[in-house]
């Protein structure tokens, strides 16, 4: 009989398969991101607003900084500020053969300029910020008509003037009203905020005094007046070292000009004086260069009194 041959079956398992390196590329690749993206965080936390200005714009329009000159990379002869003795190397701009280069410092006309400028900003900030106030407040809202603004060339200047039946002192007296002590109060906060010396005036209208022994007239009158709103001024919160002057004009600068008796002439002029009004307050007198400081005269230059009360 026959051997019957003996078959064997072997099975072969497919072993896994290598993973290679796949995975470390993806893993640098996440790294190189996440140290680009901290690397961006950095230089955005650390660069100002004007120079992501400038980059934003350029990657807009990478041709608007050679067009329209500034400071970018489109209008240097090189990537690297240079210096030194080789003048091609430098950050010139866009200084084309045969045209001067631009002064790199403001003249200091230009800056005075730049100053005044920002100083009246200032001012008309301060007006905005009273003329909110008077439309807010509820005590002030009945007053709002008396209270007069402008911003002139002397400064801010803020005027407090009577109304028919409603004057701010007792008749021919240097008696303060309450509504009038408390439009100073509330006034003199605001004011002094800015660092801004003040000149408080004092007017009345043409109604000659009463006759009296004394001579007290209405120079005397405005001036008292105007040294009470003073006082009133610093027990509402105005520094005294704020306030520069005190003058009495009595009826030589009406408000109405045509009308030298009606109410509103008489008034109290609170300035809010800019630096160039300070400066010549601060000269009078004095043998300075009359070309540093000329301004237009002031109208309160008319006449100075004594800045304490008879």
């Amino acid at each position: 009989m026959a051997e019957q041959p003996i078959i064997k079956k072997v099975i072969k398992k497919a072993a896994h398969g290598h993973h290679g390196g796949a995975w470390k590329i993806a893993y640098a690749d996440f790294v190189t991101a996440m140290m680009a993206f901290f690397l961006l965080m950095w230089l955005l936390g650390t660069t100002d607003e004007v120079t992501k200005k400038g980059i934003s714009e350029y990657f807009q329009n990478p041709y608007a900084v050679s067009l329209n000159g500034g400071e970018g990379v489109g209008d240097r002869t090189a990537i690297i500020q240079g210096g030194g003795t080789d003048l091609t190397a430098k950050d010139v701009g866009q200084v084309h053969q045969g045209e001067e280069m631009p002064p790199s410092d403001p003249k200091p006309e230009d800056a005075e300029k730049i100053a005044e400028q920002q100083e009246k900003i200032q001012l008309e900030e301060l007006q905005s910020k009273i003329e909110t106030m008077l439309k807010a407040n509820a005590e002030l809202a009945e007053y709002r008509d008396q209270i007069k603004m402008q911003v002139t060339p002397e400064g801010l200047k803020i005027q407090i003037v009577d109304a028919k039946n409603r004057p701010m002192f007792k008749l021919a007296s240097s008696h303060i009203e309450d509504y009038a002590q408390m439009i100073l109060h509330k006034l003199a906060m605001v004011i002094n905020e800015l660092p801004n010396k003040v000149s408080v005036n004092g007017h009345t209208d043409a109604l000659p005094f009463p006759s009296n022994s004394s001579g007290y007239s209405n120079w005397e009158l405005s001036g008292d007046r105007a040294n009470v709103a003073r006082h009133e001024l610093t027990q509402g919160g105005l520094a005294e070292d704020k306030i520069l002057r005190i003058v009495g004009l009595a009826s030589s600068i009406p408000y109405i000009a045509d009308k030298p008796n009606d109410p509103m002439n008489r008034r109290i002029s609170i300035i809010v004086m800019n630096k160039k009004t300070e400066n010549q307050i601060l000269h009078e007198g004095l043998d300075v260069d009359a070309s540093q400081h000329a301004i237009e005269i002031p109208e309160s230059t008319s006449t100075l009194l004594n800045s304490e009360a008879r």
